[in-house]
């Protein structure tokens, strides 16, 4: 999608978007490079460490006869599809499936208990899904409260009543299949967000979606497809920033991905697969990277040529800590479900300014507006809004046209994430509007006393919320794992107080600090914030 430039501003200015009339997911990311020719595209390692490859013409195969399958039990244009499926050769055949058929697929955690996995499945009305034995066990509790949901295929072991054995059909089925003609516009997949205020809710993508990521893909992995370029990210497969910017926008370019069902990340582990496969392309989510430095690990061999990371910011200490491990700059990048991939960083283009998220992403107009959609000047904050219409925004949010009207304010789609653009056009994180805290006048977000206290040597990871106080209205709370070799004290609660003191500001020093073994994250590596206020 980009045409390679020395500068930000020569790529900015050569930028223009090509979406066809007439797009399919299936075809661009998988049909287009089953040639015959054994194209490699996925390299899965099971919990052994024993690898198994698979081609693009094995993957177009066995999603062609999957789609019979579909279509033989059943499911029509539009219909939904669930994969409930951690990383693994099923989950992109399914997904693949689902796109040449012109049903809707739904990415869903394999780590989503009986609540989550009931409301998505009824929200959406899926007419089938796809899941592991782990799987089923939770989906045969909920089954019967779930009328449209006609077919269950389960991947591994016999199938049990009420069930079909994923491979069983697979393998009887014809691998002759009419991809449906479908336009860039045409529905593809529903993502569900966190749900951090009220239930989830699904945000509907059309197939242009994958188009809509590549700028930012391209960009902050330093330009695709390099030779010998190939990706893993040890994010789920479930989350749009490891279906598609990860799954998705690599293999529109033909490039293979590493799969791993990984029970926990493991950082010394995840270090050795990189050297043992010879990984080239990461994302990393700051999560990973956190617990990486913690670890210990050393370069020990790992040749990376792209980092790319996202989901809350790196900070200075820790983004000094990447470029010294591994040779290369973690390029950071800004977006959401809805709207992803907006802002980026690439270090080759511009100086990474440590906090800073990046600039606009090439084809995107970003930013800071208040809540009617109205510009605010360089230098202040408010909410981080992007130009409509946009090729990689969602088509609604599903069946809730109340909430997908309050996305948008004027010309923009609000985030709901607050920030500020500089002068030179990098933009900041603050927080996310309810996680701003209110301290004896002043609004203080989470975000820069988070990066103050990872600075502190004892700190490993942290988490700021307020917490209510009669006086203050709120006061500030610190939530910290220690790194190896600490003990929490009320003398380290005090340095460490002290230290942001110095560092930062006395109105935005932590009054309360508690050490914890972990804390609570979502599934995408994001803290609940939600869950430590709610502790006290």
């Amino acid at each position: 999608m980009l045409t390679e430039a020395a500068t930000y501003d020569e790529l900015v200015r050569n930028f223009r978007w090509d979406i066809p009339a007439r797009f399919n997911i299936a075809e661009a990311c998988c049909d287009r490079y089953a040639d015959g020719t054994g194209r490699l595209a996925l390299i899965y390692v099971d919990d052994t460490g024993a690898t198994s490859r698979t081609t693009f013409d094995e993957v177009a195969e066995m999603s062609r006869r999957f789609a019979n399958v579909l279509k033989a039990d059943g499911l029509v244009r539009g219909d939904r599809v669930a994969v409930f499926l951690s990383q693994s050769l099923e989950l992109p055949i399914v997904h693949m499936a689902a796109f040449r058929s012109a049903l809707i697929s739904i990415p869903l955690f394999a780590l989503f208990g009986e609540d989550a996995l009931e409301f998505r499945l009824s929200n959406s009305e899926a007419k089938a899904i796809v899941t592991d034995e782990a799987g089923w066990e939770k989906l045969a509790k909920i089954r019967d409260r779930l009328p449209e949901l006609r077919n269950v295929y389960v991947v591994g072991g016999r199938a049990v009543a009420g069930t079909t054995s994923f491979w069983d059909a697979v393998k009887a089925a014809s691998p002759d299949f009419t991809r449906a003609d479908t336009s860039a516009d045409d529905p593809a997949l529903i993502i569900y967000t966190s749900g951090t205020t009220g239930n989830p809710k699904g945000a509907l993508h059309a197939h242009r979606v994958v188009l809509g990521h590549l700028p930012n893909v391209e960009m902050c992995h330093n330009f695709l497809p390099r030779p010998g370029d190939l990706m893993w990210t040890p994010a789920d497969w479930a989350w749009i920033g490891g279906l598609i910017n990860g799954l998705l926008a690599f293999w529109y370019h033909g490039i293979p991905l590493v799969g791993h069902r990984a029970r926990k990340f493991e950082p010394q582990a995840a270090m050795q697969m990189m050297v043992d496969l010879a990984v080239r392309n990461v994302f990393l989510p700051p999560t990973a990277l956190k617990l990486m430095r913690q670890a210990g690990v050393k370069h020990s061999g790992v040749k990376l040529r792209s980092i790319f990371t996202g989901g809350e910011s790196l900070g200075g200490e820790l983004l000094g800590w990447v470029r010294e491990t591994f040779g290369v700059d973690a390029h950071e990048v800004f977006g959401q479900t809805e709207c992803n991939l907006v802002i980026g960083s690439n270090a080759n283009l511009f100086p990474i300014r440590p906090g800073a998220m990046g600039k606009a992403t090439p084809g995107f107009d970003v930013r800071i507006v208040n809540d009617k959609g109205e510009e605010l000047p360089r230098g202040q904050r408010g909410i981080i809004g992007v130009r409509q219409p946009c090729p990689v925004t969602m088509l609604e949010y599903w069946r809730n046209p109340e909430a997908t009207a309050k996305k948008y304010a004027g010309d923009f789609l609000l985030t709901g994430d607050l920030g500020v653009q500089d002068e030179d056009g990098y933009f900041w994180y603050v927080s996310r509007e309810d996680d701003v805290i209110t301290t004896a006048g002043y609004r203080v977000g989470p975000s820069e006393i988070e990066h103050t206290l990872m600075k502190h040597p004892s700190v490993a990871m942290a988490a700021v919320v307020g917490i209510p106080d009669p006086i203050r209205t709120e006061s500030i709370k610190a939530w910290i794992v220690l790194r190896p070799g600490f003990t929490g004290s009320d003398a380290l609660a005090r340095e460490i107080q002290d230290f942001v003191k110095v560092q930062l500001a006395a109105h935005e020093y932590p009054r309360f600090v508690e050490f914890t073994e972990t804390l609570p994250m979502t599934a995408t590596g994001k803290v609940l914030r939600r869950e430590l206020r709610a502790r006290g």
